[in-house]
């Protein structure tokens, strides 16, 4: 079984900043993608951030230039670094991880959530 723990969440103000952490345990083989999504009151989950094993990213276009998304493979975690923070960031912050176990091949995998307050 495998677990998502994050953390660092919080209240900030606009304009400030933020540091996500992520990370993955258990009977872990493999990880292939992790990323960020996101789910404010009311509206869907969206994907916030992606980055493959090669390092490549992905960025939905309302967080482009102010959020950068990192991963530690050795420690099976991956960062969301959150700079410029607006009000409408606010929401609860998801992690995700595509993973390979010793029982399982290729599922996701979702942490517990945390949740981002950007306001004055």
């Amino acid at each position: 079984q495998v677990q998502l723990v994050e953390s660092g969440g919080g209240l900030v103000q606009p304009g400030g900043s933020l540091r996500l952490s992520c990370a993955a345990s258990g009977s872990i083989v493999s990880i292939n993608t992790m990323g960020w999504y996101r789910q404010s009151l009311g509206k869907e989950r969206e994907l916030v951030s992606t980055i493959f094993t090669d390092g490549s990213t992905r960025y939905a276009d309302s967080v482009k230039g102010r959020f950068t998304i990192s991963r530690d493979s050795a420690k099976n975690t991956v960062y969301l670094q959150m700079n410029s923070l607006k009000p409408e960031d606010t929401a609860v912050y998801y992690c995700n991880a595509n993973v390979q176990t010793y029982v399982r091949t290729w599922y996701d995998v979702w942490g517990q959530g945390t949740q981002v307050t950007v306001s004055s």
